[in-house]
């Protein structure tokens, strides 16, 4: 996310109709004000007409144009979330300026019981693309689109760590099917468990009853099914996919594996979902991924509240498991020097708070590593 001006001051935006598009899956509510109206208006399609909403925009303009003697640009907005970025491409295309807005980044009335419509939602909207063209600085975060190819790189690293998190759930439920009778676990992500689980016995000496048995057999199914999703995932990083990614990741990818500790997942979640980004200084790399803290100052009140948490959640995580890699794999470096240095003698909750702050010096370290060349201090490269 960044903080961008967009568009000249308010005189060169009189003759501009703004647009505010509040996206649902079964409706879409356009905010229109134009500058041949001195009114808001509304106009509901069904969701996902961008036909019909790219018709509205057209006769709008030519409404417009006819009164104020030439053709006005349009200017539009919608919030990211579910429906991606294809609208943005699509309005683009058009000739439409669209930007789209960071959803938590708009200011809102703090009520304890504050009214939400889509008619509220969308004037709140169209009021800060207003703000943001007239040129107030800091009225809303600009969500960067990346390209169709970097979209879709990513999608990599995304499935697999969903088919992990498949797999760990049913491999603890097959687990937990079996504890119900007091039989062993055994490792039911090999193939033959089944005829190994076929011989096991409970306290009785009988063998597990039918219907559990049944149950556990899907639940097995359902795990090799997922095993061989990976493992074709995988395989198909280095083949037939590695072909479709952009240079500049693949080429991040490389310099990170050559780091020893950095293995191709890791690598390929960092290069996918934040080194792809061109980033100013190492705040933006700290809050991109919700590294940054968040201080509470007001009066005489002065804590801290923890890490934000405000940037990719894909990004924080892999960042601080490969953190406690980095200091098994990585010793001698100068982040796992700091990392002992700081949590001697200390319980696992200092370790734990200890480990964020290190994930956030070691993915400013890998950014400067990739922008400049500069290996972490005392880090070992592979062989």
């Amino acid at each position: 996310m960044q903080i961008l001006t967009f568009g000249a001051p308010t005189a060169a935006n009189i003759g501009t109709i703004f647009a505010a598009i509040e996206l649902s899956q079964k409706t879409w509510l356009i905010t229109v004000h134009s500058p041949d109206q001195g009114r808001m208006s509304r106009y509901k399609l069904e969701g996902g007409d961008h036909a019909g909403l790219l018709a509205l925009i057209a006769k709008i303009r030519v409404r417009a144009a006819q009164k104020l003697g030439s053709e006005p640009r349009v200017a539009s907005c919608y919030e990211a979330g579910y429906d991606g970025f294809w609208l943005h491409r699509l309005l683009v295309a058009a000739g439409i300026d669209n930007l789209v807005f960071d959803p938590a980044s708009i200011a809102v009335e703090q009520r304890a019981r504050r009214a939400k419509t889509d008619r509220i939602d969308g004037e709140l909207l169209l009021r800060t693309l207003m703000a943001l063209l007239r040129g107030e600085p800091r009225v809303v975060r600009i969500v960067r689109v990346p390209t169709v190819e970097q979209e879709d790189a990513r999608r990599i690293s995304r499935e697999r760590d969903r088919l992990v998190t498949e797999q760990t759930a049913h491999t603890n439920r097959i687990k937990a099917l079996l504890r119900l009778s007091g039989l062993q676990v055994g490792n039911p992500r090999r193939r033959n468990w089944l005829t190994w689980l076929e011989q096991q016995r409970d306290w009785q000496d009988q063998p597990l009853p039918p219907h559990v048995m049944a149950e556990v057999k899907r639940e097995h199914a359902r795990l090799m099914l997922v095993r061989e999703q990976l493992a074709a995932l995988e395989q198909s990083q280095d083949t037939t996919q590695a072909s479709a990614v952009p240079a500049r990741m693949a080429t991040r990818r490389e310099q990170l594996q050559r780091l020893k500790g950095v293995g191709p997942a890791f690598a390929t979640t960092l290069a996918g979902e934040l080194f792809y980004k061109e980033f100013r200084n190492r705040r933006e790399v700290a809050s991109y991924c919700g590294l940054t803290p968040s201080p509470w100052k007001s009066g005489g009140i002065d804590r801290e509240q923890g890490i934000s948490k405000a940037g990719n959640p894909h990004v924080r995580q892999k960042a601080i498991e490969l953190t406690w890699l980095w200091i098994l794999h990585q010793p001698d470096s100068a982040l796992s020097r700091w990392f002992r240095a700081r949590t001697l003698n200390a319980g696992k909750r200092a370790r734990r708070i200890a480990i964020v702050a290190l994930a956030r010096k070691l993915i400013v370290a890998l950014w400067r590593y990739l922008e400049t060349g500069l290996v972490p201090e005392d880090a070992l490269m592979k062989a």
